[in-house]
């Protein structure tokens, strides 16, 4: 099933999805507070370059709202509760995402948890023609060896990658602000090294 192939990342036809970045989830997804800090810096860096961001809650009467740290009203974000495991199933996102970016063909998939919602957004993304990019240093599960994305198709990537792929150039007045988010080191999870 893999259609892996290069992938250039461009603003103007990227979304950035963030999967299920619940309170909940804190204490039992494994490293957390650097999958978190990465999914801050993709959000204030998309924000920054123009790029429309989505996200979801899975089941937040039992797993609650996202972390406060994400701050999504800040940056108009809407959120979206599904009980779906793929984002795409659920019916309010996909109506959103065909409504308001359908010119859209790359998606910027980050969030939890790797081996069941990120897993099954993922091959619906695929089923759907749309170009993956899943960002390793922000995607987790409970264990890491739940992870095998990167046979169905999807690019494995980091933060850094994306969003200096997505300025695509030092000229541009975004440029300076991007690599001031890009200049702290990101936390060394362990996730890097870790094959989906």
């Amino acid at each position: 099933m893999s259609r892996q192939m290069l992938q250039k990342l461009s603003a103007s036809n990227s979304l950035l999805l963030i999967c299920d970045m619940q309170e909940r989830f804190r204490n039992t997804i494994n490293s957390f507070p650097a999958i978190l800090q990465v999914a801050q810096r993709l959000l204030e860096g998309s924000k920054l370059l123009g790029l429309p961001v989505v996200a979801t809650e899975q089941y937040p009467k039992g797993l609650g709202k996202t972390v406060a740290e994400l701050d999504l009203a800040k940056y108009n974000v809407p959120v979206f509760e599904k009980t779906c495991f793929s984002m795409l199933q659920c019916d309010k996102v996909a109506s959103h995402i065909q409504s308001q970016f359908s010119d859209r063909k790359t998606v910027i998939l980050c969030g939890i948890e790797a081996h069941v919602c990120i897993y099954q957004t993922t091959i619906d993304l695929l089923e759907k023609n749309f170009n993956v990019h899943l960002v390793v240093d922000a995607t987790s599960s409970r264990n890491q060896v739940d992870r095998q994305l990167e046979r169905l198709g999807a690019l494995l990537t980091t933060n850094e990658c994306v969003l200096l792929g997505l300025v695509q150039d030092a000229g541009k007045p975004q440029f300076r602000e991007v690599q001031k988010l890009i200049m702290d080191l990101t936390p060394d999870s362990g996730l890097l090294q870790m094959k989906f």
